[in-house]
């Protein structure tokens, strides 16, 4: 009977997963020790970078984690510092990072970012959650 009700359980589990489709998942940093860096930015996507870029500026590149108002009723978030824990970026440098693309708020989060060095303003284009870095 036990192991009657241990299979129903599982059938039941993989019914509810299947009725609700794939988990969202946050994007990996696992090969982010791995990552690419470029000193310049060709790639599709740099001129949405430098655009948000401009955004997050007139904002004077908040350093909250939080969602802050952007034109057209949407929203973008600032993800807070970035630690570059991996050493992907030059050390010594306090960074921040930033969403590329607005959205509704509270909606999830792609994987563009844009981190910001905050002493010299170099910025980094990343469209693939730190797997790439393209200097803007």
């Amino acid at each position: 009977m036990t192991r009657l009700l241990s299979q129903l359980t599982l059938a039941l589990v993989l019914v509810a997963a299947l009725i609700t489709g794939p988990a969202v998942v946050a994007p990996s940093t696992a090969d982010a020790a791995h990552a690419s860096v470029y000193s310049s930015c060709t790639i599709s996507g740099c001129s949405t970078a430098r655009t948000a870029r401009s955004g997050w500026s007139s904002l004077g590149f908040p350093t909250a984690r939080n969602w802050y108002t952007w034109p057209y009723g949407q929203y973008n978030f600032a993800g807070g510092q970035f630690f570059n824990r991996e050493g992907q970026l030059p050390s010594g440098a306090t960074y921040y990072e930033y969403d590329v693309v607005p959205r509704s708020r509270g909606a999830a989060r792609d994987a563009k970012r844009i981190i910001i060095n905050r002493s010299t303003g170099v910025t980094w284009y990343s469209p693939d959650h730190y797997a790439n870095f393209y200097r803007l």
